[in-house]
């Protein structure tokens, strides 16, 4: 029996736009309702959000039972850790910060088993391989496994066609808020020169033959960046969602105080 078919990686092969949302609140259970609120795809945020491997783990077991892919997004592109979240069952992971090919060589290596790559060969004892009962995942794991990597400030920008040329990268990211504080912007990715740069990386990610990828809560920046060729966007964050709804639903209550 083989790996499963990762199937945000095969719509994404295919050109087919993913709407998806962050999860930074790092708990299973608010997880498992945004797995079915009807998103192609979730990340699971191991940079900003306060998770570990097991508050990924658990979130991943829930999600598995609901429609939405899981992207684990990784503090850092750090061989040990991208071995430990594809072990514990992670098939998509992004990666911030990536500044060079060479960089985004070596990531393909890490998500890559042996003899092309560097991940360590222990999926017997690994969630990824259902604890030994895919008796084919070594052989049939590579296939399924995606790889988005996070072009966020002026120096990923300016090696963005040497990433691009690099095989195994299946997606390019572009981070809006890193980007537009490195241009001197910061809080301000509408700026039009920021705005002008995520569309032009888009268009050249599209070109190039990878997915390109976005996180935008506004309808206007949304519109555009799929114009641009964007196909898996992000559209809200679960923080974000409660933080505003609570504090409308409050407002709106203490206002009749008087």
């Amino acid at each position: 029996m083989p790996a499963p078919l990762n199937p945000f990686k095969k719509a994404l092969a295919e050109g087919k736009l993913q709407f998806g949302c962050w999860l930074g609140l790092a708990d299973a259970f608010s997880a498992e309702l945004m797995g079915q609120a009807g998103f192609d795809w979730l990340v699971v945020d191991g940079e900003h959000g306060p998770n570990d491997l097991r508050s990924i783990l658990s979130q991943l077991q829930v999600l598995a039972a609901t429609d939405a892919h899981p992207v684990v997004r990784l503090p850092v592109g750090e061989t040990y850790m991208i071995k430990q979240v594809l072990d514990a069952g992670a098939q998509t992971v992004l990666v911030p910060m990536v500044e060079s090919a060479d960089q985004a060589r070596q990531l393909v290596r890490d998500v890559t088993y042996p003899p092309h790559g560097d991940r360590g060969v222990g999926y017997a004892l690994t969630r990824a391989s259902r604890f030994s009962t895919i008796a084919d995942y070594g052989t049939t794991a590579d296939a399924q496994i995606c790889l988005l990597v996070q072009v966020e400030n002026l120096k990923g920008l300016a090696a963005l066609d040497d990433i691009l040329a690099v095989d195994g990268v299946d997606g390019v990211f572009i981070g809006p808020a890193d980007l537009a504080a490195d241009m001197g912007h910061m809080g301000n990715a509408a700026h039009a020169e920021v705005q002008a740069a995520i569309m032009d990386a888009l268009r050249r990610i599209k070109a190039a033959g990878k997915a390109p990828g976005i996180l935008s809560t506004r309808d206007e920046m949304t519109n555009d960046s799929i114009a641009a060729g964007a196909q898996f966007v992000a559209v809200g964050a679960d923080v974000l969602l409660l933080g505003q709804a609570a504090r409308a639903l409050a407002k709106k209550w203490q206002a009749t105080k008087g």
